[in-house]
């Protein structure tokens, strides 16, 4: 369970200029999301996973799913008691899904639509 409920979206320009050294020439983000302290960028070529990990968030993973490596992917939306949405992506090769969780300041139905558009071409 998400803490706080502080997840928003974040200006795609303002993510591509943050996470720079992550983008490649030519790649373009078009949506992304702070979850807590970690981070969702959607870009024109893959799925960026910014994990900050301990107590102080300087130890920090990336991951770079390929859009083509995702198999599939589902959404379950907050209900009355469970105020927070998930997403879980499953990548080629490993049958534990990926799992990311929204609180309420995201609209998990947009979050899917985006993923949808890229995973669907």
């Amino acid at each position: 369970m998400a803490l706080f409920g502080n997840a928003h979206t974040i200006d795609p320009a303002k993510a591509a200029q943050d996470y720079a050294r992550l983008i490649g020439h030519g790649e373009q983000v078009h949506a992304a999301y702070m979850l807590i302290r970690d981070t969702i960028l959607f870009t024109d070529r893959r799925l960026l996973l910014v994990d900050k990990q301990g107590i102080t968030g300087k130890k920090v993973e990336y991951h770079s799913v390929p859009y083509r490596s995702i198999t599939h992917f589902a959404v379950e939306t907050a209900g009355t008691f469970d105020l927070d949405a998930e997403l879980k992506i499953w990548v080629s090769g490993s049958s534990t899904p990926i799992q990311k969780t929204f609180t309420k300041g995201v609209d998990i139905y947009e979050v899917q639509a985006i993923l949808t558009q890229f995973v669907a071409r």
